[in-house]
């Protein structure tokens, strides 16, 4: 008789890379991007045209495989986790169309630990908070001295998260839970970029030149001495860009403030 091996229910690398990436930068809520994607009179953006390649990817081993679609699902749940670094939110299931009854099943089977309120961490994984953080409140941008030290500019280790979001984005555990600056739209994206955590996770972060702009905008909020060590720091480095700091604080208003303190440091 002919050994059947286990079914594997793999979905190409590419497209879980893809899908998974998208799903990270997507800031609005998830109950928007899946009206968009209802909505198939209209030219799809390529990060919906990621979220619908795998969607048909699931589809078509539900397809090749009637009777398995728990199996299925709980599979491709693993290897989402997998491509993000053992780390899940709910999010990343939403607009596939899985249940989240099947995040309990695992969870009863110890094949995921429930972190916090719609993440989840792989077995094998470990938890990186920072990540973690943002995959719950995606608007956050990781900030000021906190987004120094991702960048080793800072002598002390940041135990109270720093971030920076939109001025009318409230949500009340945010403020129990760290140091928030709230700014207007305008210069809420200057500077965001992506960082890696020490784990290893992708955040989104501001970059050196908007963290020093934003340290001196905000001295009144930040140890003076702290402040100053990060601007030598930077100052040091041969990848700084004054050109750019200097562009980054005319638009934020504090240009001449800016530049007194560089020449101060120098």
């Amino acid at each position: 008789m002919k050994n059947e091996g286990k079914i594997n229910y793999k979905i190409n690398s590419n497209v879980l890379k893809n899908y998974v990436e998208t799903i990270n930068s997507i800031k609005e809520p998830m109950n928007q991007i899946k009206k968009q994607l209802n909505q198939l009179s209209k030219p799809m953006k390529e990060e919906l045209n990621n979220i619908n390649t795998m969607s048909k990817a699931i589809k078509e081993l539900t397809i090749k495989f009637p009777n398995e679609q728990s199996k299925i699902f709980i599979d491709t749940i693993k290897q989402i986790m997998n491509t993000n670094n053992g780390m899940l939110s709910t999010r990343m299931i939403e607009p596939l169309n899985i249940n989240r009854q099947y995040l309990s099943i695992m969870e009863k089977n110890n094949d995921i630990e429930r972190i916090s309120r719609g993440i989840y961490l792989s077995p094998s994984a470990f938890e990186d908070s920072y990540f973690a953080f943002q995959q719950k409140y995606k608007k956050t941008i990781f900030s000021h001295m906190n987004a120094l030290y991702f960048y080793d500019m800072t002598e002390e280790f940041p135990y109270n998260y720093t971030v920076t979001v939109p001025q009318n984005y409230h949500v009340n555990t945010i403020n129990e839970k760290c140091d928030v600056f709230y700014v207007s739209d305008d210069i809420y994206e200057i500077g965001i970029t992506e960082v890696e955590t020490p784990n290893g996770n992708k955040v989104r972060a501001y970059d050196k030149e908007r963290c020093i702009c934003d340290i001196i905008r905000s001295k009144g909020r930040m140890d003076p001495e702290q402040v100053k060590y990060a601007i030598r720091e930077y100052l040091k480095r041969k990848d700084k860009d004054l050109v750019k700091l200097s562009k980054y604080a005319k638009k934020l208003g504090i240009q001449e403030k800016v530049m007194d303190f560089v020449s101060m440091m120098y």
